[in-house]
């Protein structure tokens, strides 16, 4: 089992910035870690996602180049470094586990109860 506790979400004016974590415990070992995001009367959709290692990472369109995904095993925690925040950007952002790396929210076993992030025009 893994649980996981997001924090760091926010209001914030557009162009600014904010940094996401994730806090995992239980056995959180060797999982790939991805961020979602889901915004009122949206799916939630895909943001990006790290390998357990961290050599690898990958970022839907929308965000990259402007966001960051970044982890240290040592705390066990996932970061979502966001920059250039756009109003779009605003929706409940979650962190998920999964033994692969993937874009796929189906294939995720574990989840965070989300942080609300907006971000104003």
């Amino acid at each position: 089992q893994v649980q996981l506790v997001e924090s760091g979400g926010g209001l914030v004016q557009a162009g600014g910035s904010l940094r996401l974590s994730c806090v995992a415990s239980g056995r959180p070992v060797g999982y790939a870690m991805g961020w979602f995001r889901q915004a009122p009367g949206k799916e939630r959709e895909f943001v990006a996602v790290i390998t357990w290692r961290g050599d690898s990472t990958y970022y839907a369109g929308t965000v990259k180049g402007r966001f960051a995904i970044s982890r240290d095993n040592a705390k066990n925690t996932v970061y979502l470094q966001m920059s250039s925040l756009k109003p779009e950007d605003t929706a409940v952002y979650y962190c998920a586990a999964d033994r692969y790396i993937s874009t796929t929210e189906a294939e995720y076993d574990y989840w965070g109860q989300g942080t609300q992030v907006t971000v104003s025009s």
